[in-house]
């Protein structure tokens, strides 16, 4: 008897800053809460700060390390053309080991932070899919989830609107995602997110 059809889940959202510090401190100011520890992502010259989302759901501040070695590629996320005040960046979906996935997305690029393992699309230039609204496909395959060792501050996502003016290639491109989350309509490229803070509705 074969299991359930693998899907695509939606996994974490992430804020790009040109210093983690200033990101991490935009963050904490808006949220009212304070970001766990991250670590370093040697593959991409990259360090980050975490805070969980809820069960299986989290946000990432990410910004070019600078004590780190060039990587040799284009780093993910953009973030080597990146400027400006801290903002939300991007969004990422899982694919389940197996899964084949998205061609729109890149080539999976093999990484590790600590325990954690784990392979994550990007394209060539290091740009986001789809004028930079397109999610990366992040498959964990071994050492667990981040989710697992984040503290529960009470923040949440309430919803994420993804903007496109080809919003039905991105809908079929993205086919098997199970969220109710996501809203993705027609118009401009543009993405934001609400969450439900300590301080109160919050959109990034």
């Amino acid at each position: 008897m074969s299991g359930p059809d693998p899907v695509l889940r939606f996994d974490h959202i992430a804020i790009a800053a040109t210093r983690l510090e200033d990101g991490v401190a935009w963050l904490e100011e808006r949220l009212g809460v304070a970001l766990a520890p991250g670590g370093q992502h040697p593959a991409m010259g990259t360090h980050n700060r975490l805070l969980s989302l809820g069960p299986d759901l989290y946000l990432e501040v990410i910004a070019i390390d600078p004590d780190a070695a060039p990587p040799g590629r284009a780093r993910w996320f953009g973030l080597d053309r990146f400027e400006g005040p801290p903002r939300l960046q991007s969004w990422i979906v899982a694919a389940p080991p197996g899964m084949a996935r998205p061609a729109y997305a890149g080539p999976p690029v093999a990484l590790s932070r600590g325990d954690l393992r784990w392979s994550f699309t990007v394209l060539d230039t290091g740009a986001l899919p789809f004028d930079g609204v397109g999610p990366p496909i992040i498959t964990w395959e071994k050492g667990g989830h981040p989710t697992e060792k984040l503290a529960d501050c009470g923040v949440r996502l309430t919803g994420l609107r993804v903007a496109h003016p080809r919003a039905d290639a991105l809908r079929e491109a993205l086919t098997g995602l199970q969220t109710d989350l996501v809203e993705i309509t027609e118009g401009p490229a543009a993405l934001s997110a609400t969450l439900r803070t300590p301080k109160g509705e919050v959109t990034l």
